[in-house]
């Protein structure tokens, strides 16, 4: 169960489908590795298995198999449940084992938003397959495995097509591998429609490349006017004070300008569009670019 959801690398173009068609053939591929994931889960669904063995075990007279298994107070509860009711005992774990196997999926996915949203304390009813479930995937996480799995699948396609409108940011100087990283997850966000955090990171980016551009004697003033916390705004408008002075291109202070209005509605105003994200991402990069000409 620990691999059960591992993707293995094709060993030859027969194996991956692709061919001269490109494009055509990865996006059927991508539906293929879809249907992988989804055999997968319908195989290896947590829990399917063990309430299949119950059901069979009390349906085939061997319900002492399971003492040598279960914890003496699990294995007293269902003892008492199958002796009250065999036929319905025996209905109920074969129909959790269904339920297992068909919503894993669904019960994949919520488990991983579950992660990711506040949570109201007993604000929601939990069927008792997936308390089972849950419980015995505490430690293969194949819950997760397959919810990481399934959303980055989703995430190919529209991925592909937003990394389209890029192209290299080809500059003649260095910044800092600060600013690379920030760079590197900014066009990761865009890549991956996290578009108010994009515009984030767009900000950031400037901030660390223009530090790293400015005279000394310029950066140690607006180090100790701003107390080590100028932003993006505030290094503009020195900038604008002292242009000849950083050698900077007169047009960098307007397409900088336009990264950190869009960023600072992000930050103060509310979730961004893709479109929003996209132009922020490519005036930040033609920005980084005139920084960097020289």
């Amino acid at each position: 169960m620990d691999r059960a959801f591992a993707i293995e690398p094709a060993r030859d173009g027969a194996r991956t489908g692709l061919s001269s068609a490109g494009n055509q053939n990865m996006a059927i591929e991508i539906d293929r590795l879809s249907e992988l994931l989804l055999k997968m889960a319908d195989e290896n669904a947590p829990g399917r298995e063990f309430s299949a063995a119950i059901a069979d075990l009390a349906r085939t007279g061997r319900f002492a198999n399971l003492k040598q298994v279960l914890p003496p107070v699990v294995y007293s509860e269902l003892w008492e449940r199958y002796q009250r009711d065999p036929v319905r005992f025996i209905e109920e774990w074969e129909h959790l084992a269904h339920e297992m196997q068909h919503g894993f999926i669904q019960h994949a996915r919520q488990r991983l938003t579950s992660l990711t949203r506040l949570q109201q304390a007993g604000s929601r009813f939990t069927p008792a397959w997936k308390s089972i479930q849950r419980a015995l995937d505490s430690r293969q996480n194949d819950l997760l495995r397959a919810a990481v799995a399934a959303e980055f699948l989703d995430l190919i396609e529209p991925a592909v097509a937003r990394a389209t409108h890029l192209r290299e940011c080809v500059v003649a100087s260095a910044s800092s591998d600060e600013a690379d990283r920030y760079l590197d997850e900014a066009t990761r966000c865009y890549f991956f429609a996290l578009f108010t955090a994009c515009a984030v990171m767009c900000r950031s980016v400037l901030e660390e490349a223009i530090k790293q551009k400015l005279p000394d004697e310029l950066r140690k003033l607006i180090r100790s006017r701003y107390r080590n916390a100028a932003t993006l705004g505030n290094l503009l408008h020195e900038i604008n004070n002292n242009l000849l002075a950083t050698g900077i291109a007169p047009d960098f202070p307007r397409l900088a300008n336009q990264v950190n209005d869009i960023g600072k509605k992000a930050v103060h105003q509310g979730l961004l569009s893709e479109d929003e994200a996209r132009g922020c991402l490519q005036n930040a990069r033609e920005a980084l670019q005139m920084l960097l000409q020289r």
